[in-house]
């Protein structure tokens, strides 16, 4: 094989990790829209949430310790050398979930059939607020996490690829980043057990019949509070495993947050209602802006992966707004 079909093989390889990525984060929306209907636009924000408290409990940080000395003049940091990688994982689930029932006790049951806008507008304060409490809470600088993933190219696959070259030729591998084919794994056991959670247990059928209509499933018995604990929860879970991922790839910094723009091509390739939907609508985004940039970036003068997403996703609300397997809307009046 030539150099130049195995650099573009590399390229889609690459493109499919990062999809995997960005199906991450996506996943979470698919979750709270399927069971209450709203875009939560503070998704990004809580996966950056997750990893701020994961790291705090692996380090042994003391949380709101700036505000603490301030006030009563202490030096206080850190408590001690820290938890364990899987205690504080467990640890920073139980607040997500703490995180969950405190969200519906203050703002959620109020919340019970109000415009979709007012929804909408509702998680665009979350985000803000969740953004400046985690600051609060653990401070504004970049902190790096480590959970025993491994990264950096595999020395092995180079060695292994470098022999599908023509004789002759100079090629030196393809390059993978280990984290990302770990991120793929991941991603996929998500995925599965989200879907055989969603069409095979009682609560995942109860998050479906809330999805389809709130006050039917209400009247049947569906404690329509209980079905946003739980999805909220689930939510929460996902964005843990999104802020673990991009967090052990690129540092815990409150720029993670901005993750959340790019999940929202995703939504509207793969459709805002369907899991399997969020991978393939990754995958496409993915592979389709590491190609763009390789083949055409150069010409255009490059950075085109800042807009190839939206560009693709609006072709797509024009034609099939609904996504590829996202249910179509039919409204008769």
């Amino acid at each position: 094989m030539s150099p130049l079909f195995l650099n573009a093989l590399e390229v889609i390889v690459n493109g499919l990790m990062a999809g995997i990525m960005y199906s991450l984060v996506a996943l979470g929306f698919v979750l709270i829209f399927k069971a209450s209907g709203i875009f939560n636009y503070a998704q990004g924000v809580t996966a950056l949430f997750a990893a701020l408290t994961l790291v705090g409990f692996q380090t042994g940080q003391v949380p709101f310790a700036h505000l603490i000395n301030t006030i009563f003049g202490t030096k206080i940091h850190h408590w001690g050398d820290g938890f364990n990688t899987i205690l504080a994982i467990i640890l920073t689930m139980l607040v997500m979930i703490l995180f969950a029932w405190l969200l519906e006790k203050i703002v959620l049951k109020h919340m019970v059939n109000q415009a979709p806008i007012i929804l909408f507008m509702t998680t665009i304060g979350l985000a803000y607020f969740m953004e400046g409490f985690g600051d609060l809470m653990w401070g504004a600088d970049i902190k790096t996490m480590d959970v025993g993933l491994p990264s950096g190219g595999s020395l092995w696959l180079e060695d292994f690829t470098k022999g599908w070259a023509a004789s002759g030729t100079e090629y030196y591998g393809m390059y993978i980043d280990v984290l990302d084919v770990w991120a793929a794994g991941i991603a996929i056991l998500l995925v599965v057990a989200l879907t055989l959670f969603s069409q095979y247990t009682k609560t995942g059928r109860a998050l479906r019949a809330v999805a389809d209509d709130h006050q039917a499933a209400l009247t049947v018995g569906i404690s329509l509070r209980t079905i946003w604990i739980i999805v909220w929860s689930l939510s929460g879970f996902v964005a843990l495993v999104a802020g673990i991922m991009w967090g052990s790839k690129s540092g815990v910094q409150f720029s993670l947050s901005l993750i959340a723009l790019k999940a929202l091509p995703v939504l509207i390739l793969g459709g805002f209602t369907s899991i399997p939907g969020a991978i393939i609508g990754g995958l496409i985004i993915g592979v389709g802006e590491k190609l763009f940039e390789y083949s055409v970036g150069g010409l255009l003068g490059g950075a085109t992966e800042n807009w190839f997403a939206y560009v693709l996703a609006l072709a797509f609300l024009m034609f099939r707004p609904q996504g590829l397997f996202g249910e179509k809307i039919i409204e008769r009046v």
